[in-house]
C-alpha cells in the first residue's frame, strides 16, 4: 500500500511517499519547485551551493531564490514553472494515483481546477479537491484486467513456444530420416532405370522387325499411290488436252466450266492461269508436279467429295448449264462412274453421319475426317487406316515387360521427387524466424478469416494474405510472406509481391499483432491504395511486464 501527500511552501513541492511492505516503512523525499516534473527535478537543484540557477536555455544565470517568485526572469520561462508570470510557460501536474499531465502556466491560479490533485490552484479561492484517486480507479481496474490477461496469455504463449520447439525438433528428426531414405530411394531409382533400359533394348530389337516391315509396306503403298496419282493425272491431262498436242493451254481450261472459281458463268484467263501455275501452257511433267496438286483438290470439292463452307455464286435453281466434252458442271462424265466418289459411297457416308456416336467414337471420327481432308488436299485418294499391328507372343511378352519396367521406374522417380519436395518444405520451415522462443511456429500452416460487407479476408501466417468477394469469385493475393516488418520485433508481419493493382503497384499487407487469448483477425483496412493492414490477436504476442523489463523494454510509470 502506498500513501502520498504533498507539502507545499515557498513555491517548492516536497513529495513524501511512505511504502508499507511487510512492516518496513521507507520514506522518500523529492524536493523540487512547484510545477516541475520528477524527470526535470535535478535541473533545479543547487548542487554546488552557489545559490544560482541557469535558465534551461543556458542564456541567463539568475539567483536560485528567483525561481517561482512570480516574476519572469528567463526568456524560456523556465524560472517560473509554478506560477502564471511567464507567457508560454508549462506547469506539470503530478496527479499522483492518476495520469500526470502538463498544462499552460497561464492556467495556474485562474480559478479553474485543471489538475486532479489541485496543485494548479494552490493560491486561489477555487476550493479544488484531490480527485486523482477516484479517477484512477477505472484506470487501475483496466490495468489490472490487462495484467491478468497478459498473465494468462503469456502462459498460453509459453505453451505455443513449447509446441513450436517440439515441432522443429520433430522436423529436424524427420529431415535426418529423409536424408537416409533418399539415398536408398536414389539407388532404387537407378536400379529401375537400368532395368528399364535393358527391357527397352530388347523391346526395340523385337519391334524393329515390325517397324522395318511396316516401313517397307508403307513404301510400297506410297509407290502405288504415287503411280495411281500419276495415272489419274495423265488421264485428266489427256481429257483436257482437246487439241492433242501434248500441251495443256489456258484456252483449253477456259472451256471447262468446272474451273469457274467465282461462279460467274465463265472461266477467265486469270482463273485458268491459276491452275497452270500462272503459265500459258504446260507439258505433262510440269502438269503432274505443279498443276495437278491445285487441280485435283478443286475437282474433288466440285464433285461433292467435300464442299466449301459457302455456296454463293452457285447456279440458280432451274438454270441449265451446257455440258462440254462429256463433263457435267461437277466434273463427272455422263453415264459413267464418278472419278472421286459415287452415289453409293455418298449414301453410306450419310448413313454413317446419321448414326449416333458416343464421345470416344466422335473423337475418332473427327480425327479420321481431318486426316481425309488433309490427304485430299495433298491430291491423294482416301484410304482406310491400316489395321493395328498384331505381335507374336514373344514380342508381346517383351512389350509387357518393358511397360512394367517403365512403370516401376516412374514410381521410383515419383517417390524421389516427393521426398525432395518434403525436404525442401522442412528446410523452409526450419529456416523461418518464428520468434525468440519459436512461439509463432504453431501458426504456420493455419489460416484465419475476417469478413466485412463485401469481402472475405484471409491470412495464413508465414504464407500469404488474400481477398475474395463474399458472393464468390477468384482470390486476389494481397501479399506473400516476406519477413517481420522490423528485425527483432515480433509485432508486425510483412507480406509483399501481391497481385498488381490496375494501373498501380503490387499489393502488400502488414499484419499487426497484439495479445489475445485466442488467435483471430480483428479488423482489415486499406489506409493507402493497394496497401492493406490487418489487426490480429494471438497468445504468441503476449509478453508479461517482467519479461518486457528483462528484455530492456522501458515502461512509463506514473508519478506517485
Amino acid at each position: 500500500m502506498v500513501f502520498a501527500r504533498q507539502i507545499q511552501g515557498a513555491g517548492w513541492l516536497l513529495m513524501v511517499a511512505t511504502v508499507c511492505h511487510v512492516g518496513i516503512l521507507v520514506l522518500t523525499e523529492l524536493p523540487r519547485p512547484r510545477g516541475v516534473s520528477i524527470a526535470l527535478a535535478n535541473l533545479y537543484e543547487d548542487r554546488a551551493g552557489s545559490g544560482q540557477f541557469v535558465c534551461l536555455d543556458g542564456r541567463k544565470v539568475i539567483k536560485h531564490e528567483y525561481i517561482n517568485d512570480d516574476y519572469c526572469d528567463c526568456d524560456d520561462s523556465s524560472d517560473e514553472p509554478g506560477t502564471a508570470a511567464c507567457p508560454g510557460g508549462t506547469f506539470h501536474c503530478t496527479n499522483a494515483g492518476y495520469k500526470s499531465m502538463n498544462i499552460p502556466s497561464a492556467w495556474v491560479n485562474d480559478g479553474v481546477c485543471d489538475c486532479c490533485d489541485a496543485s494548479d490552484e494552490y493560491d486561489s479561492p477555487a476550493n479544488c479537491v484531490n480527485s486523482c484517486s477516484e479517477l484512477g480507479k477505472e484506470v487501475r481496474q483496466r490495468e489490472k484486467q490487462r495484467n491478468e490477461m497478459l498473465k494468462t496469455g503469456n502462459a498460453l504463449r509459453l505453451e505455443m513456444a513449447a509446441r513450436g520447439r517440439a515441432l522443429k525438433d520433430e522436423q529436424r528428426a524427420r529431415l535426418g530420416e529423409l536424408d537416409k531414405s533418399r539415398a536408398e530411394a536414389e539407388g532404387l531409382r537407378e536400379e529401375k532405370a537400368s532395368l528399364k533400359s535393358e527391357a527397352e533394348a530388347l523391346e526395340n530389337a523385337a519391334l524393329k522387325v515390325y517397324r522395318d516391315r511396316e516401313e517397307e509396306a508403307k513404301k510400297v503403298r506410297e509407290e502405288a499411290e504415287a503411280h495411281s496419282n500419276r495415272d489419274e493425272a495423265e488421264e485428266t491431262f489427256r481429257k483436257f488436252d482437246s487439241n492433242q498436242n501434248s500441251l495443256l493451254e489456258v484456252v483449253e481450261l477456259q472451256t471447262r466450266i468446272v474451273f469457274d472459281r467465282n461462279r460467274d458463268g465463265a472461266v477467265t484467263e486469270e482463273e485458268a492461269r491459276f491452275f497452270l501455275d500462272e503459265r500459258d501452257q504446260v507439258d505433262f511433267e510440269t502438269f503432274v508436279t505443279l498443276c495437278w496438286p491445285r487441280i485435283k483438290p478443286f475437282l474433288m470439292m466440285d464433285s461433292g467429295l467435300f464442299k466449301p463452307p459457302s455456296t454463293d455464286g452457285a447456279a440458280s435453281e432451274g438454270e441449265e448449264v451446257p455440258a462440254e466434252d462429256g463433263y457435267d458442271l461437277d466434273g463427272s462424265e455422263h453415264g459413267s462412274q464418278r472419278p472421286y466418289g459415287d452415289a453409293e459411297h455418298e449414301e453410306e457416308d450419310e448413313f454413317i453421319q446419321e448414326e449416333p456416336l458416343d464421345e470416344h467414337e466422335e473423337e475418332e471420327e473427327d480425327d479420321v475426317g481431318e486426316g481425309e481432308v488433309e490427304e485430299a488436299g495433298d491430291g491423294s485418294d482416301r484410304s482406310p487406316a491400316p489395321p493395328p499391328v498384331q505381335y507374336d507372343l514373344e514380342t508381346q511378352e517383351l512389350i509387357s515387360k518393358a511397360n512394367e519396367a517403365r512403370n516401376q521406374h516412374s514410381e521410383a522417380e515419383r517417390h524421389v521427387r516427393e521426398m525432395d519436395q518434403e525436404i525442401r518444405n522442412i528446410k523452409d520451415l526450419l529456416e523461418k524466424d518464428y520468434g525468440k522462443e519459436e512461439e509463432f511456429a504453431p501458426l504456420n500452416g493455419e489460416c484465419f478469416n475476417f469478413e466485412d460487407r463485401e469481402y472475405v479476408y484471409k491470412v495464413c501466417p508465414f504464407d500469404k494474405a488474400v481477398q475474395q468477394p463474399r458472393n464468390g469469385g477468384a482470390e486476389t493475393r494481397l501479399g506473400t510472406w516476406d519477413k517481420w516488418k522490423n528485425s527483432g520485433d515480433y509485432s508486425a508481419m510483412l507480406y509483399t509481391n501481391g497481385a498488381a493493382c490496375w494501373n498501380g503497384p503490387q499489393r502488400s499487407t502488414v499484419v499487426y499483432l497484439e495479445c489475445g487469448l485466442d488467435t483471430r483477425v480483428l479488423s482489415v483496412t486499406e489506409p493507402n491504395r493497394c496497401e492493406y493492414e490487418y489487426r490480429m490477436q494471438t497468445p504468441a504476442a503476449c509478453v508479461t511486464l517482467q519479461e518486457d523489463q528483462s528484455s530492456g523494454t522501458k515502461e512509463r510509470h506514473d508519478e506517485l
